[in-house]
């Protein structure tokens, strides 16, 4: 299922996109999941991945095996062997993660990034790696009083630049409202199914492919 967090309704409000296009122009996602269960080899994870998508992005997350740790293995010890697993997990599959990748960007319009992760047990928390994902600039006007939040940030040490104190306020409000966020995200949903299923302006393709073709159709 994809996943929370980077989850973006494809094809929303005419936003712009990876590559200068409209958001309502990218590829749907909807077979995504599907496909990534049938493209990705048997073995690599322990189950479904995690993944995640927003306009830009597609982030697949997926749980490896833990190693085998002596019993009297400290969290250290432990935490020491999932990163080593997860390295030779990303070494051992270079190759065939940037070829799915190549695969997934045609298909769907969107970059791919790929993580792991090593459940915990008791006092363990596990360990998890995202590899090389993509950073993507977002431009916006601030007035001087959220100007002066971002250097009271940046002056105390909590950041060391505006922009890295932009992205720490946003994961904190990510944080702190992901229920809510994930609400909304469902609510936007269920608007684009609607207007899936709305009636159909005059000229627009009808069931049977008929009708003035429009500036989305290849």
């Amino acid at each position: 299922m994809v996943g929370r967090g980077h989850r973006g309704r494809p094809g929303g409000g005419g936003r712009v996109g990876r590559g200068g296009r409209p958001a309502s122009e990218l590829p749907p996602v909807d077979d995504l999941t599907a496909w990534l269960s049938g493209r990705l080899p048997d073995g690599w994870f322990t189950g479904a991945p995690e993944v995640t998508v927003d306009r830009e992005e597609i982030l697949v997350v997926g749980e490896l095996p833990a190693p085998e740790n002596a019993a009297d293995a400290d969290p250290a010890a432990r935490a020491a062997s999932a990163a080593g697993r997860i390295a030779r997990f990303r070494e051992e599959t270079r190759e065939d993660r940037m070829e799915i990748a190549r695969q997934a960007e045609h298909r769907y319009g969107r970059k791919v990034a790929w993580g792991a992760r090593i459940p915990g047990s008791g006092e363990d928390d596990g360990v998890e790696e995202l590899f090389t994902t993509l950073s993507v600039p977002v431009m916006t006007r601030l007035r001087q009083p959220e100007r002066r939040v971002l250097d009271t940030l940046v002056d105390a040490g909590v950041a060391r630049s505006r922009s890295e104190a932009l992205a720490w306020a946003v994961a904190l409000v990510g944080e702190h409202t992901e229920p809510w966020l994930a609400e909304l995200r469902e609510a936007m949903s269920t608007v684009d199914e609607l207007r899936a299923r709305g009636p159909r302006l005059d000229g627009e393709d009808d069931e049977d492919g008929e009708g003035a073709p429009t500036d989305t159709q290849a």
